[in-house]
């Protein structure tokens, strides 16, 4: 695999992580950056995820990547910045933080691979071009995951 197959890979792995987001959230891509044998691929969530809804949030991820048979290699229950850490069996690493203004960022750091030129990540359809800059701000509003109150239990059955 060499840097650019990697990087697509790394892509995939995130668009996956955000599809199987629900309610879905407003993303964009963040700053990839290119080591001397490995990439690293970030996104966004540009949806406001109140301070009430983060470990839904956190939650709904890890148990998707569990699924995805990645193995959990830790977490930070930082109220500032919380975050989990997992890899994947052929050893992409990937996370969840929540950084500046409780923004959620998900980034993915391949293994080393064969060197490569790489381009950048692919819009998907409907998205802003992808300019190399910050993402924006998180400022979509959810009625979801935006909401100040916790995620209501569920009946026990």
């Amino acid at each position: 695999m060499n840097m650019q197959e990697a990087a697509d890979r790394a892509d995939a792995f995130l668009a996956a992580t955000v599809d199987a987001i629900k309610p879905p959230v407003e993303w964009s891509h963040g700053i990839s950056t290119e080591l001397n044998c490995s990439v690293s691929r970030r996104v966004a969530v540009t949806t406001v995820i109140s301070t009430e809804r983060v470990g839904s949030f956190l939650g709904v991820v890890e148990r998707y990547w569990e699924k995805q048979g990645f193995t959990h290699r830790g977490s930070n229950n930082s109220k500032s910045s919380p975050a989990t850490y997992f890899v994947t069996p052929d050893k992409f690493q990937i996370r969840l933080r929540f950084g500046y203004q409780g923004q959620a960022q998900f980034e993915v750091t391949t293994p080393c691979v064969e060197k490569s030129a790489v381009s950048a990540p692919k819009n998907r359809d409907g998205a802003p071009e992808y300019d190399g800059s910050q993402p924006p701000v998180p400022s979509a509003k959810s009625e979801f995951w935006s909401a100040n109150t916790p995620v209501p239990e569920s009946p026990s059955r």
